[in-house]
């Protein structure tokens, strides 16, 4: 079934600087249809249901391999479509953010196919680094998860940080860009997790909500990018030099995680004039 295409859509997906084929496909398989498509969709809620707004996106590269690192939260990875919505609307040029997505989605055919072609492959190291090795833009979520899996009482904190996109980065010389999604736990509050439930599906756990689905409520998000943090290195470090990088990196993240809830219980809707930064040593 083909799906409408916002002509506005339409024009930024022509403007990724990806090379396409002439069928509209580039060497990952991602379909310029399938995005224009799947954006068409994301644009209402991405500017209307949830209010989106995006601060600090003057610090993610235009252009060049970059690793976007952040909070996971909502259930159901809301925060990842957000942020794909984010780097499309309001960078310019416009970027295609690609995900390592949880293995449990290739179970699943419709899920699967269309995951595939908007970008977004099984989470397998070589996966991320071809994607990284030819420039492309990775958002990863450290928290995997465990980070969707917070109760509504737990939205705004983090749990344990893989070490592995760490790494990655190193290996890969790649700028990680911290960010801070915040109203995810709010828009889908999540008060239970089902992991009975998850298992006959073969997902990691259903979530519930106090109005039984996780169908998101029309709540006001935000995403605050931090500067872009440079790590040196080859990803052969020690894990005590790696998991101190990374806890840098999750500092940063709390920092702007912090500052953007605070920002919402005073009601101060105006740009802010700087974002937190956390020093590399």
């Amino acid at each position: 079934m083909k799906l409408p295409i916002n002509p506005r859509i339409y024009e930024r997906v022509e403007r990724l600087e990806i090379p396409f084929n002439r069928y509209g496909l580039d060497e990952f398989g991602v379909s310029k249809e399938h995005l224009a498509q799947f954006y068409s969709m994301l644009i209402w809620a991405y500017e209307n249901y949830f209010t989106m707004r995006s601060f600090g996106i003057e610090n993610v590269p235009k252009r060049g391999r970059v690793m976007l690192v952040g909070n996971h939260s909502g259930g159901v990875a809301l925060d990842a479509a957000i942020v794909i919505g984010s780097m499309l609307m309001d960078m310019e040029p416009p970027r295609l953010a690609q995900a390592m997505a949880d293995k449990f989605m290739n179970t699943l055919p419709f899920v699967s196919g269309w995951s595939a072609r908007l970008g977004h492959f099984t989470g397998l190291p070589e996966h991320a680094t071809r994607l990284l090795e030819v420039d492309r833009m990775l958002m990863v979520f450290p928290e995997g998860h465990l980070g969707t899996a917070k109760l509504y009482k737990e939205r705004n904190s983090l749990v344990k940080f893989g070490s592995g996109f760490m790494r990655l980065a190193l290996e890969t010389n790649t700028p990680i860009v911290p960010f801070a999604f915040v109203g995810g736990g709010d828009a889908i509050p999540t008060i239970h997790n089902s992991a009975f439930l998850g298992k006959l599906m073969g997902a990691p756990y259903i979530p519930f909500t106090p109005y039984i689905f996780p169908i998101p409520r029309p709540v006001n998000c935000e995403i605050y990018y931090g500067e872009p943090m440079v790590f040196e290195g080859d990803g052969n470090e020690e894990d005590s030099v790696v998991r101190h990088r990374v806890s840098l990196v999750k500092e940063q993240i709390r920092q702007l995680l912090d500052f953007g809830v605070e920002r919402r219980k005073v009601g101060n809707l105006e740009v802010p004039n700087t974002l937190p930064k956390v020093e590399i040593t």
